[in-house]
């Protein structure tokens, strides 16, 4: 299953709930949980983690990296097809997301993010701003899927989500750590930010991603 224990009816129902009466209680921003649950294909050995999306308003697609400016899958698609538009579709101006499920199937990665429930202290995607009020649950998700050897992180802020839970550093991009999370070990990798607010060239970006498969 590609999304095991994480999005039971009742859970996510009282989940709801919660959201609710908190955000009736509160003069802070609304409580936002993350829109779909992971994917997880069978026998999966990498795990992207992200923070959390950006608003429905800038998605192409209901998935991962769906903001047509987030370069994610264009780095994904020099790295595994020497092209970076093999993920995209150019006449719609979107992503081709069955393309991009059969090459994670395919390649057996994993995607998910490190915020289960978030504010936005200001009206925008920025990691810089979003609050994390509910992170993932790591070793349960392990627990899950021990297949998951290779854990990659796309940003400072869903690293340090992970390093907290590992008890370790915050690593510097491009150099694997590794670690231990519950009964799992785990090699994790610190990603430069794929937005076209980090400053790296899509080139640069894609060359230190090639670093997790290298060699596997």
């Amino acid at each position: 299953m590609r999304h095991s224990l994480f999005f039971s009816r009742k859970t996510c129902q009282q989940s709801q709930k919660n959201i609710f009466f908190a955000n009736m209680n509160s003069n802070q921003p609304p409580l936002e949980r993350h829109p779909w649950p992971p994917y997880i294909p069978k026998g999966a050995r990498y795990l992207f983690l992200g923070t959390f999306p950006p608003k429905p308003i800038r998605w192409s697609m209901p998935f991962f990296y769906p903001n047509p400016i987030n370069d994610f899958w264009r780095v994904m698609g020099i790295i595994f097809f020497g092209d970076r538009d093999a993920l995209w579709v150019s006449e719609n101006k979107r992503f081709d997301l069955d393309a991009i499920k059969a090459f994670l199937d395919r390649e057996h990665i994993a995607m998910w993010d490190t915020a289960m429930a978030v504010r936005r202290l200001k009206d925008n995607a920025s990691d810089k701003f979003l609050e994390i009020v509910e992170p993932i649950d790591l070793e349960a998700l392990l627990d899950a899927h021990p297949t998951i050897k290779t854990i990659i992180t796309t940003g400072e802020k869903a690293t340090g989500v992970i390093a907290t839970q590992a008890a370790i550093a915050i690593p510097a991009i491009g150099h694997p750590v590794d670690c231990r999370v519950g009964s799992h070990n785990i090699t994790l990798w610190r990603m430069p930010s794929t937005s076209r607010a980090y400053p790296l060239s899509l080139e640069k970006k894609a060359a230190a991603y090639r670093m997790v498969f290298e060699g596997q």
